[in-house]
């Protein structure tokens, strides 16, 4: 279990069946865990849907919690295999932008002048995101969630073997091939730049 007292008192609650307990654990995670499967499933409807799976999954099964990987690890887990189930069901392609909103945000924009952009360059930057977005779309939903969990969540390799349910040689091959597909697939956007 966690360091968080409440959240340990909680959890003890939860797993007697006490439903209040539980609606609060989900106030606790709800956006957390919604982030991250939009970013492996890359729509709000879907990631919605399969935010309310992830807890009905994780009421479900709480009795099985026995607390050697912390909470947020187990509900991380649920929902990757959640978002990568839908993901081989659909054959789901991304549908939203590559960024999310917290990512546009440059850290040194409060001390650093931006360049005023050339007429050109938004359309540019419109294009680099686009061809990105296009490449991300190509992986398959295990490499999606390797590159999600890793770069973007900014997880170690054995917290994504964790979540994932996988062994640490299986992350780095998957972690392996996914830059090397989008490497492939953006080495000329590459060469432009």
């Amino acid at each position: 279990m966690g360091d968080d007292p409440e959240e340990a008192r909680l959890l003890v609650d939860a797993r007697s069946g006490d439903t209040l307990a539980f609606d609060k654990l989900i106030t606790l995670y709800r956006e957390k865990i919604y982030m991250h499967i939009f970013q492996i499933v890359r729509n709000e409807e879907d990631a919605l849907d399969l935010t309310q799976e992830t807890f009905i999954r994780a009421w479900k099964s709480l009795s099985s919690f026995d607390g050697t990987a912390t909470l947020s690890n187990w509900l991380h887990r649920i929902s990757t295999n959640a978002a990568i189930d839908l993901c081989r069901r659909r054959r789901v392609r991304p549908q939203a932008e590559f960024e999310s909103g917290a990512m546009k945000i440059d850290p040194a924009s409060r001390t650093t002048p931006s360049k005023p952009e050339t007429p050109g360059s938004s359309i540019d930057r419109a294009e680099i995101k686009r061809r990105v977005e296009e490449a991300f779309s190509a992986l398959s939903a295990e490499h999606r969630a390797v590159i999600v969990l890793k770069e973007i969540e900014d997880l170690s390799y054995e917290e994504i073997a964790r979540q994932l349910g996988c062994s640490l040689g299986t992350v780095m091959s998957r972690l392996f091939y996914a830059r090397k597909k989008l490497q492939t697939l953006l080495r000329d956007l590459h060469e432009e730049l």
